[in-house]
Parts: structure tokens; C-alpha cells; sequence
């Protein structure tokens, strides 16, 4: 790999700032049906003929069910602090509700003391979006019970597996489950209706709150919080309609989240714009949403571009373009997380997913992927950055460590830094990977003058 193909990143992060790899359940798992696992909306999904581009499913996806402990010795060998992760509720309590399934329980179980074993911190995400088969059916998250389901699989994988857990993250990006799920109907469950988008919304956001206070009233120790996908909207031009539109979809994609978050009440121009699509929210719903959070997870991507004559056309842009559609643009995260910090009271933050989908192409045993080598780079720059600035963060983790089924785009993108042959599930480290694990070998070094520094601090 040419060292020269990425700006080097700085290695001024504290010592105590948290380096990890991240995948999904649903994403990596594969075992559909194994050992009492119950299907999930995804599942489901996946059978109705159109929806998945390349019309595959996650039925094998890594097959990481079976191959979870040479996983983990992968992780180990990249030299991370930690691994985020997420549950599939539907394997560990096929219904939602009723029964839990033991030998779902005991996968975890065995996962996370695996991760312990290797001295990785294990960071657990509740909810990546397979909410089970059964609680669909009776309304899914459009139906307030399931924000009760919810509180007790939280309170049930907390007793189970929280005396080993770095951090509970109750949601993987709400704003995907209710906007993409139940609004355009792209990804699981398929429905297309504005007001069950936001009443689901509402009952994501209403559920991670009541979680947090039923697993603090519990005495769970780890650390809890929340996952959102944001992205600076910027206006494509200066125009009063361009700046109105970028204001209401800032309005959608963060501040329908961060404001009840962070100052318990919905924005009120979004409000307006949703008309007869509110959400109905009980008394005393916007106080549990409230409930104080030890962080705050931030997924980045992209920034967003607002036009009021319609999408904008992101190759105006000038900037390379990942295969999702998306430009590279590194900047726009410092802008956002200093945009969280000047209008919020942020609790620390993890960048939990940061990485991008390349043309990748295995050759020789090798994947020469310069492009997502200079990606991660540059957003670890802007994370550093951001941190200069005084933005409180924690940690940075990269999406993904391994390619996998990435949603209804199938198998045809790969956001790995591990590259994945799906016919014979061998793994082959990316040259971003190999960048990646130089570059902590270059943090753990500066951590080790670091403490040299401090021992020696009493003598000079």
C-alpha cells in the first residue's frame, strides 16, 4: 500500500478516545432460522419480489453466526479499542414479546465475553432496524405498544449481557426506520404513509427515552445512549426558496430528533409543514425523551443539499462520488458537529459510522482501495478538527468492517474494510484496513510517550 495515498491524519487524540469497527446484525449475521430465531421485518421484506436491487437477502449475508470467533480475532488484529455491534431481537425474543430464546442469548453471551477475551470494549446497539415479524403485524412501531416491547427487551438484553457492555445504544437512526421505512417505503416495512412515518417517529424516540430510565432505575452500569444519521443541509442556492428548503429539511433530518432529544419538544416549524401528519404524543412523552443520555452517536456520510425545484443534482458538486451517490465531503463533518455544539447541550460524542461504498476489486489476494483509505483519513482529520474547536468527542468508529447485505442496494455496494467473498466467505484485509491499523499503531505509540510524560511529571 502507498503510505502516500491519504493525508495523514494528526495523533493528538487523547488518550482515553475510543477506536472501532462497526457492522449490523441483520447486515453480517446470516442464520435466518437457526437455533429459534424468529424472522424480522427485514426478513420479510427481502421475499416481496423488487425490492432488494440485486434480489438477494440477508438469508447468508457474512454467515458471521458461524464465523463470529475468527471475526473477532480479525477485529482484534486491527488494533481497535472496540466493537459495535447489534443484537437481532428477533433471534434473542422471537415475537417481540413472550418467550426469550436461549440459544439467541447464549450467541451474544459468547460474542461478548469473545470480545473481553481479546480486550476489545463491546458496544451494543438494540435496535438496527429487524424489529420483529410478529410485532409488525400488530402495528409495528407505529403502535404505541411496541415502545413497551421494546423497554422490556432492553431491560431483559441488559440483564443478560449489561455487566459487559462499554455502551447500550437503544436505536440505529430513527430517522431511517420512520422516514425510508414508513414514508417512501424503500426499506423494511414498505409502507408509504407521512403520518405513520412520524407516529413511528415518535415512538422510536419515545422508547429509547423510557428505555434509558428503566435500565438506570435497573442499575445498569454501561454507558446509554442514542444513534442519529445527520448531515450539515446546506442550500444549493441563496434564493429565499432554496434557503426555505434547506431550513425544513434541517428541520426533518436533525431537529425532529436533537431538539426532543436534547430540549424535549418537537420544532415547531416541522410541525407546521406536517399539518394533520403530527404525531399524537401523550402527556409526559417529550420528559421521557428527554431522559439524560452519556452520549450521543453521530453517523456521517455526506452533507445534504436543499433545492426547492427539486433533487439536486450532487455531481454539481465537483467532488468525487461514492457508489451510493453520495459526494466525499470530509468538511461537512466538522461543520456539523460544531453546528451540535454551538446550538446544544451535547453530551460526548462517537462518530459511530463514518466510511463509504468504492468499486473495490479483489486481485492477487489484494484490494487496492485508495479511495476509502482517503476518505477515512480525511473525516479523521475533520473529527480532530472539530475536537480542536471543543466539540466533546469520544470516540470514532468505521462503517463497515466488513462488506455485507447493505439494505435494499443488496450485495452490489461494499462499505468493508475487510473485503468479503460471499461464495466462499474468505476475508481479505483491505489496503484501507492495513491504513487503518498503521494509523492506531501510531495512536498507541503517541498513548505510550503520552504516559511517559505523565509518570515523569512528578519529577520535573
Amino acid at each position: 500500500m502507498n503510505a502516500t495515498l491519504a493525508s495523514k491524519p494528526p495523533t493528538d487524540f487523547p488518550a482515553d478516545f475510543v477506536w472501532g469497527v462497526a457492522t449490523s446484525a441483520f447486515q453480517i449475521e446470516g442464520a435466518p432460522a437457526a437455533d429459534g430465531k424468529g424472522p424480522s421485518i427485514w426478513d420479510s421484506f427481502c421475499q416481496r419480489p423488487g425490492t432488494i436491487a440485486d434480489n438477494s437477502s440477508g438469508d447468508i449475508a457474512c454467515d458471521h453466526y458461524r464465523l463470529w470467533e475468527s471475526d473477532l480475532d480479525l477485529i482484534a488484529g486491527l488494533g481497535v479499542d472496540a466493537y459495535r455491534f447489534s443484537v437481532s431481537w428477533p433471534r434473542v425474543r422471537p415475537g417481540g414479546a413472550g418467550a426469550w430464546n436461549a440459544k439467541g442469548l447464549d450467541f451474544y453471551e459468547r460474542l461478548v465475553d469473545g470480545l473481553l477475551e481479546r480486550g476489545l470494549k463491546a458496544y451494543l446497539t438494540l435496535n438496527h432496524w429487524d424489529l420483529p415479524d410478529e410485532l409488525q403485524a400488530q402495528g409495528g412501531w407505529a403502535h404505541r405498544d411496541t415502545v413497551h416491547r421494546f423497554v422490556e427487551y432492553a431491560r431483559g438484553m441488559a440483564t443478560h449481557l449489561g455487566d459487559r457492555l462499554s455502551a447500550i445504544t437503544t436505536h440505529n437512526e430513527p430517522w431511517v426506520m420512520a422516514v425510508l421505512g414508513h414514508e417512501t417505503g424503500l426499506f423494511a416495512p414498505g409502507i408509504k404513509d407521512r403520518a405513520v412515518a412520524m407516529q413511528a417517529a415518535h415512538h422510536l424516540l419515545l422508547s429509547h427515552g423510557l428505555a434509558l430510565q428503566a435500565l438506570r432505575a435497573d442499575g445498569c452500569r454501561s454507558e446509554l445512549g442514542i444513534v442519529l444519521n445527520l448531515a450539515p443541509v446546506q442550500p444549493a442556492t441563496d434564493s429565499p426558496e432554496d434557503l426555505a428548503q434547506a431550513r425544513l429539511e434541517d428541520g426533518r433530518l436533525l431537529r425532529w430528533y436533537m431538539d426532543p432529544l436534547l430540549r424535549g419538544a418537537y420544532p415547531q416549524d416541522v410541525l407546521d409543514f406536517l399539518g394533520a401528519d403530527v404525531p399524537q404524543v401523550q402527556p409526559g412523552d417529550l420528559q421521557a425523551i428527554a431522559a439524560p443520555m452519556d452520549y450521543l452517536g453521530v453517523n456521517y456520510y455526506s452533507r445534504s443539499v436543499a433545492s426547492a425545484a427539486g433533487p439536486w443534482d450532487v455531481h454539481r458538486g465537483g467532488r468525487e462520488i461514492t457508489e451510493m451517490g453520495w459526494e466525499v465531503y470530509p468538511e461537512g463533518l466538522t461543520e456539523l458537529l460544531l453546528r451540535l455544539h454551538r446550538d446544544y447541550a451535547l453530551p460526548p460524542v462517537y462518530i459511530t459510522e463514518n466510511g463509504g461504498a468504492f468499486p473495490d476489486k479483489l486481485a492477487n489476494g489484494q484490494v487496492h482501495d485508495a479511495d476509502r483509505t482517503r476518505y477515512l483519513a480525511q473525516h479523521i482529520a475533520a473529527v480532530a478538527d472539530a475536537m480542536r474547536q471543543g466539540v466533546p468527542m469520544k470516540g470514532y468508529m468505521v462503517w463497515s468492517l466488513l462488506d455485507n447485505f447493505e439494505w435494499a442496494s443488496g450485495y452490489a455496494k461494499r462499505f468493508g474494510i475487510v473485503h468479503v467473498d460471499y461464495e466462499t466467505q474468505h476475508r481479505t484485509l483491505k489496503d484501507s484496513a492495513l491504513w487503518y491499523r498503521a494509523f492506531l499503531q501510531g495512536q498507541r505509540a503517541a498513548r505510550g510517550v503520552q504516559k511517559r510524560l505523565e509518570a515523569a511529571l512528578p519529577e520535573l
